[in-house]
């Protein structure tokens, strides 16, 4: 590690960071837009499995209709969710934002961009009947009515608290659907679930470049937030009905567990930031750092104590069966 002589530099109001960092959004804006692939709902769904439920003259969901997985349907369902708070996350970046110039554009195609994730998913179950439609309709009532106040963790909704998060969870996002489709046994699950996953990568190349601007901004206080929403991150969902037991599902078997969060999440983007060779920290910020570095290290454990837990668990549902 490069250790440094650098002064601390001088904190920055959230609004004086914004204006800082408003040309880099809109370069970043004008080059999320040159990139993104327009798409359609409609044309992931398979329409020709439809037809209608009870009120309408027909059969109502069980149980024997869904041909996903336990697996597959704790990690549609957990993913739904998920992506259905969008109203809190609009809330909670406009605010961490502006809702001026560039900043306003980003965040309304962000939205616009975000809603067509829970709308496609949402035909995709109904449809194919994956899902218990009343259930998944009360456990939507069950989030949206909640809201989502500090995805963070940290209690801090200031821009560089909120840009270190959302670079982290776009990219935690794309690995979940990407790896929920993989496990679909539907291909059309699958493509539907890659474009998705095509959107949240470029989602977080935005605020992984805004927040790149920003550590050479003010690169104590942003790594302070970075170092902050790390220790304390968790999933937007936590909140929704069964989150525990389908978080364990879904890292039981691989779709996103401790392990792709330190190495397909957190570390690439470190390495992206150039935070451990980086020489412009000042004591306060090679401070953060050593703290940070600790705490990965001890994320490393983690992830092997939780997958020789794993394994026995796994171990013992197949002897289960096997009996």
């Amino acid at each position: 590690m490069t250790k440094s002589m650098t002064p601390a530099t001088p904190s920055m109001t959230p609004q004086a960071v914004l204006t800082e960092l408003e040309p880099v959004a809109e370069a970043n804006l004008n080059r999320h837009l040159s990139l993104a692939r327009e798409w359609h709902p409609h044309d992931y769904v398979p329409w020709d499995e439809g037809r209608n439920f009870a009120a309408l003259g027909g059969t109502d969901w069980e149980p024997t209709q869904s041909r996903l997985s336990e697996v597959a349907r704790a990690a549609m369902v957990t993913n739904l969710l998920t992506e259905d708070n969008l109203p809190s996350y609009h809330r909670l970046i406009s605010t961490a934002f502006s809702r001026e110039r560039a900043w306003r554009t980003w965040v309304d195609r962000w939205t616009a961009e975000e809603n067509r994730h829970g709308i496609a998913i949402r035909d995709y179950l109904v449809v194919t009947r994956g899902v218990d439609p009343v259930a998944l309709e009360h456990a939507r009532m069950v989030c949206i009515s909640q809201g989502v106040d500090d995805p963070t963790g940290t209690g801090n909704h200031a821009v560089l608290h909120g840009v270190a998060y959302v670079t982290f969870q776009e990219l935690a996002t794309r690995v979940s659907h990407r790896n929920t489709g993989k496990v679909c046994g539907d291909p059309r699950a699958d493509r539907l679930l890659t474009r998705i996953a095509a959107d949240e990568n470029l989602h977080m190349i935005f605020y992984r470049n805004l927040c790149a601007a920003a550590l050479d901004l003010v690169p104590d206080d942003a790594l302070e937030a970075i170092a902050a929403v790390i220790e304390h991150f968790r999933m937007p969902g936590a909140g929704m009905p069964d989150f525990r037991r389908n978080s364990v599902l879904i890292a039981k078997h691989g779709i996103y567990d401790l392990r792709q969060h330190l190495e397909e999440v957190l570390l690439p983007v470190l390495r992206q930031w150039n935070i451990f060779d980086r020489n412009d920290f000042s004591g306060r910020g090679e401070r953060i750092r050593d703290e940070l570095g600790a705490h990965l290290d001890k994320l490393a454990v983690d992830v092997v104590r939780f997958e020789e837990q794993r394994d026995r668990a796994l171990a013992r549902d197949a002897a289960r069966r096997d009996k």
